[in-house]
């Protein structure tokens, strides 16, 4: 059992599957190796966070090369995500995990703003706090987090992910359960992940990213 565990959504780095609102910009292959650049990033800043274990949750074929690559490289689990809607998916993993571990911080691999100093500052406030979310300045959130005995499940419930409502709705759906900003949940932050052309300009620009090699 870990104090605290990383875990990082990503997809199966398919042409024309991947990514696929980058594609004007960087054809079908492109996006598709923009999403491995991504992954690679993010489990760089996770495996960086001390003390702290990582696994990979995979929407699409598990078995990709690029993500049994990413396994042994990083020594992570590649986890294939359950059926059902963002919230589900982000139910479950977040429950197996907290099955395992004392916190559990989940994120996507498409936010290359993101830094382990950020992941390690999530991680702190749910010494205080039962769940962590960072918004995304486009309404959502790029992260939550919780620690065990703590999971409101619930907040994920009817959500309308993808639109620009979803941390709106997620704070509707907990301070309709008693809870608290600031003490049942704490937010870090706003940042932003990879959505559109202009956004994977601005990563290249303002992050570590690399847009090639050595993933």
């Amino acid at each position: 059992m870990s104090v605290i565990h990383v875990a990082i959504f990503t997809r199966a780095p398919v042409a024309g599957v991947a990514k696929t609102r980058l594609i004007p910009l960087l054809g079908a292959e492109g996006a598709a190796r923009a999403q491995q650049a991504m992954t690679w990033h993010m489990l760089e800043m996770a495996t960086a966070l001390p003390g702290a274990t990582v696994s990979l949750w995979c929407a699409g074929d598990v078995a990709h090369p690029f993500l049994q690559r990413c396994s042994a490289h990083f020594h992570v689990e590649c986890v294939p995500q359950c059926d059902g809607d963002l919230g589900m998916r982000m139910a479950d993993c977040l429950r197996r995990g907290l099955a395992l571990n004392e916190r559990v911080l989940l994120t996507g691999s498409d936010v290359p703003a993101m830094t382990t100093t950020d992941l390690a500052q999530a991680a702190a406030a749910l010494d205080h706090a039962r769940m962590v979310f960072t918004p995304a300045e486009d309404g959502g959130y790029v992260l939550v987090g919780a620690r065990r005995g703590g999971l409101e499940a619930a907040c994920f419930d009817d959500v309308m992910w993808g639109g620009a409502d979803v941390m709106a709705q997620t704070r509707q759906r907990l301070a309709a359960r008693g809870w608290r900003t600031g003490r049942d949940w704490r937010e870090m932050p706003a940042l932003w992940d990879v959505d559109t052309p202009a956004d994977f300009a601005r990563a290249l620009a303002e992050t570590r990213l690399r847009a090639g090699p050595p993933y």
